[in-house]
């Protein structure tokens, strides 16, 4: 068998699983079947996803549902103004041992599992926020000079509620750009809150599965990047992430004059993998440009900014991101 067919022959393996784990957790997150998606991509392409939106919209109930359903290790941690670092790193304790030697052991903190539910990490304050930077980018933790590294697959999924609200910290735009995604989170529709009513408030809710392993995970991240991209799919992504860079020759002037600065070559990296985790999803071998325009707001939303002048005229990055990227892929200027 030649290599294609090897890699078709997992892909359809892969895909059937997918579509298991997904009807796993659409009972225990009703609806959004996009968001459900997306932070499956997530865990495909290896990445961190930040789950933005009001409190009581099923966040938590999704990430406990996909940690579940992957078999994964979850731990949980509630961000407040009080937290300190070492609550989710760890720390070390003095012990003294039978003999009356004394002596220094760490003893990890919650972070040391496969997939930590950051909950409303927008509650903490940035010093709390910061002690995750590491973790995410190196999947280590350094504590009292020591590294300790964290064991593969680790994921953070945090949840935050709209900045807006009082008592909260807006995430720092260094901690913004290691979350793969931004997952916004909105509303059920009627028919959808009212499944939900019907699901939630009875004697007995339907139950999850273990459909993953940790090591099924692993594969699955192995086997997307293996997923062939064609030049025109690079091209374009290329050409969307530099075409938010107001500094960039040639981008529009309504760019220009709306952000104050644009995604880094790490949104490109991600927006690389998100289009193979959408194809693999949808049951395809490799993605095509489509995939660009759909992927490109949760990847390109929390890693841009809006100039003060843009904000005070009530201008909206989703809206430029979806101008700019449906001008691009058709053909024609930047909107």
């Amino acid at each position: 068998m030649s290599d294609a067919e090897d890699l078709l022959s997992e892909i359809d393996a892969l895909e059937a699983k997918l579509k298991e784990a997904r009807a796993s957790i659409t009972r225990r997150f009703i609806g959004q079947e996009r968001v459900v998606d997306l932070t499956l991509s997530t865990l495909l392409c290896g990445g961190h996803g930040l789950l933005v939106g009001l409190p009581g919209l099923g966040k938590t109930r999704l990430v406990e549902a996909l940690s579940t359903v992957m078999g994964l290790k979850g731990n949980r941690v509630q961000f407040t103004p009080d937290l300190m670092p070492a609550d989710i790193l760890g720390s070390e304790i003095l012990e003294t041992a039978n003999d009356g030697s004394r002596m220094f052991r760490f003893v990890g903190g919650p972070i040391f599992c496969q997939l930590l539910m950051a909950d409303e990490i927008n509650r903490a304050s940035p010093r709390t926020q910061s002690a995750l930077l590491q973790a995410m980018q190196e999947r280590e933790v350094t504590v009292a000079g020591q590294t300790h590294t964290l064991d593969p697959p680790f994921h953070v999924l945090a949840t935050q509620n709209p900045v807006e609200q009082e008592g909260t910290y807006p995430l720092p735009e260094a901690q913004l750009d290691r979350f793969l995604f931004q997952i916004d989170v909105s509303y059920p529709d009627r028919n959808t809150e009212r499944a939900i009513l019907l699901a939630t408030t009875g004697v007995h809710e339907d139950d999850v599965h273990q459909v993953f392993s940790a090591q099924d995970l692993i594969n699955a991240q192995t086997l997307l990047r293996r997923m062939p991209v064609g030049d025109s799919v690079v091209e374009a992504i290329l050409d969307l992430v530099r075409a938010f860079r107001p500094d960039e020759a040639g981008v529009s002037d309504r760019v220009a004059q709306t952000v104050a600065w644009g995604p880094g070559p790490r949104a490109a990296q991600a927006l690389m993998l998100a289009v193979r985790a959408r194809a693999l999803l949808q049951g395809r071998l490799a993605p095509d440009i489509q995939d660009v325009l759909e992927m490109a707001h949760p990847v390109l939303i929390h890693r841009m900014q809006l100039t003060f002048a843009a904000r005070a005229r009530g201008e909206s990055l989703a809206d430029l991101i979806a101008a700019t990227a449906q001008g691009m892929i058709n053909g024609g200027a930047a909107a």
